[in-house]
């Protein structure tokens, strides 16, 4: 397999395919076909066994695909055999709901530390961490190996967040601000927009009440 041949598109499928077939195996499913997962999923099945021959061949003719099996490769091949560890710069509202949310870690992603800068906050406690102070991240990861870090900090602070991520090697940074940070090729990002998803609801709403 070779990554950079994987369409974006493929590789945004993947976590749905995980979830349902997660779900499957937790109800006991044994196999699924792709007529299944097409109608399950809403895509066409002809779909899902291209996404799925991009990483090599999993089905078996006339019995389908076994769901145990493809979750173990899919998990595998998402990097989510493993434990990640996340730290979270800023802790206002969202960065102490992200610590506080117990299923990252259940997932394999481990809440190392929280940081802010702000003097009220630091001391605190969010999800069963201290609130350490930003000046302490480069002396923290140089003793806790540290692979993600989550901005939530507020919009005029990210980029330099993001900088200062870079240059202590974090290898993958999911930012909550409310702006597309930039980073150098090397470094995975995810520039995640609260509000785009409410944008995309209230213009649906819209455009079915004729509106338009």
């Amino acid at each position: 397999m070779n990554k950079e041949r994987i369409p974006e598109a493929v590789i945004r499928r993947l976590p749905k395919y995980f979830r349902y077939l997660k779900e499957m195996e937790e109800r006991g499913a044994v196999r699924v076909s792709s007529s299944k997962m097409s109608r399950d999923l809403g895509f066409n099945a002809s779909q899902i066994r291209r996404d799925l021959n991009c990483f090599g061949g999993f089905g078996q003719q006339g019995y389908g695909y076994s769901v145990p099996k493809l979750r173990s490769e899919i998990a595998r091949i998402m990097g989510l055999n493993r434990e990640h560890t996340v730290a979270v710069i800023g802790a206002g509202n969202i960065g102490q709901a992200l610590v506080s949310y117990d299923r990252f870690a259940r997932e394999g992603f481990k809440v190392a530390a929280i940081f802010d800068v702000a003097p009220g906050r630091i001391g605190q406690e969010a999800g069963g961490q201290r609130i350490r102070p930003l000046s302490e991240l480069e002396e923290f990861v140089k003793k806790t190996p540290v692979e993600i870090g989550v901005i939530c900090t507020p919009q005029s602070a990210a980029q330099d967040t993001a900088d200062l991520l870079v240059r202590l090697g974090f290898r993958g940074i999911w930012n909550f601000a409310p702006i597309d940070v930039q980073v150098p090729a090397g470094v995975s990002l995810e520039n995640v927009h609260l509000n785009d998803s409410l944008y995309v609801l209230a213009y649906r709403l819209r455009a079915e009440s004729s509106e338009i």
